[in-house]
Formats: C-alpha cells, structure tokens, sequence
C-alpha cells in the first residue's frame, strides 16, 4: 500500500492527537475513497455526453441567468 502525507490545519490536528483512540487514517481513507467513487461516476457520465466545452459553458450560463432572473422578481 502506497504512503501519503497530509497538511492539515492546527486545530484538526489538536482534535486528531486528543482522541488517538480513533484510527484516523482509515477515516481519511474511507473519505477519499467516497470521494474518489463520485469522480469516477463523472468521469463515467462524461465519456458518454456528447457536450462540448462550450455547450456546457452555455448551459451555464443560461442556468446563472435563469437563477439572477428568480431572484430579481422574488
């Protein structure tokens, strides 16, 4: 199994070393591994689209225009 090393904040870190009874690297593993799972299902989703960079950049921006215009009227 591969090594990796994390910078985490100070006030992670004095939580982390307070409750050492907790195996945090198999939390972080498991959070990675959640995360990694949700990138592979849209890596998945896009290898099927036919969309562009620009369709999704107009989508986009009709989707920002739509929500500005909601809230202007509300």
């Amino acid at each position: 199994m591969a090594t990796m090393t994390l910078s985490i904040p100070n006030d992670l870190y004095a939580v982390i070393k307070h409750h050492n009874e907790i195996k945090w690297s198999v939390i972080a593993r498991n959070a990675m591994w959640e995360y990694a799972r949700r990138i592979q299902l849209v890596d998945r989703i896009l290898e099927k689209s036919e969309l562009t960079e620009k369709d999704a950049a107009e989508i986009g921006k009709l989707v920002k225009k739509s929500i500005r215009k909601q809230h202007d009227i509300e």
